[in-house]
C-alpha cells in the first residue's frame, strides 16, 4: 500500500482542473493498493485554483497571494493519512510545489526548474516515508 498523487491516477485535481494520468500508475494501481491524495485539495484550496510555486520555505500563487498555510495543512493531513495506514511509500508528481521530490519550480513562474522537494514531498521524508515520482517507475 502506497501514497499516491490523486493526479496521477486521472483524478482532475491540479491547479488547472485536469488530471496528469499516468500510465505506469494506474498500472501499478491494478495490483498494489494506492491511497490518491491530493495535498493541495487537503489543505483547502479549490480545483481549479491559481498556479503556485515555491519560494524558500514558502509558496506563493502567481499573483503574490501567500498560500504556505494551506499547503503546509495539506502535507500534515497526507502525514497523518500516511501514518493511519502505516505507509511507508508515496508515489508523488514530479515538479509540483507540494509533491516534487528532488525537482520543483524556482518560483519565478518561468518553468525553471531547481533542485528541491514540495512541501509534502519534505514531511513525508522528514518522517522516513520513501518518496519516488512517477518519473522513477
Amino acid at each position: 500500500m502506497k501514497i499516491c498523487s490523486a493526479c496521477l491516477l486521472g483524478i482532475k485535481c491540479r491547479y488547472d482542473g485536469k488530471e496528469k494520468g499516468n500510465e505506469k500508475v494506474i498500472s501499478l494501481s491494478q495490483k498494489e493498493v494506492l491511497i490518491p491524495v491530493c495535498p493541495e485539495q487537503l489543505g483547502g484550496l479549490s480545483t481549479p485554483r491559481e498556479p503556485a510555486e515555491q519560494k524558500g520555505n514558502q509558496v506563493f500563487t502567481k499573483s503574490g497571494q501567500n498560500v504556505s498555510d494551506n499547503f503546509n495543512k495539506g502535507a500534515e493531513q497526507v502525514l497523518k493519512i500516511a501514518k493511519l495506514y502505516g505507509i511507508k511509500e508515496a508515489i508523488l508528481k514530479q515538479k509540483s510545489p507540494s509533491c516534487g521530490c528532488g525537482q520543483i519550480y524556482d518560483g519565478s513562474f518561468s518553468k525553471k526548474i531547481i533542485a528541491g522537494d514540495g512541501v509534502t514531498s519534505a514531511l513525508l521524508k522528514k518522517n522516513n516515508i520513501r518518496v519516488i515520482t512517477e518519473e522513477e517507475l
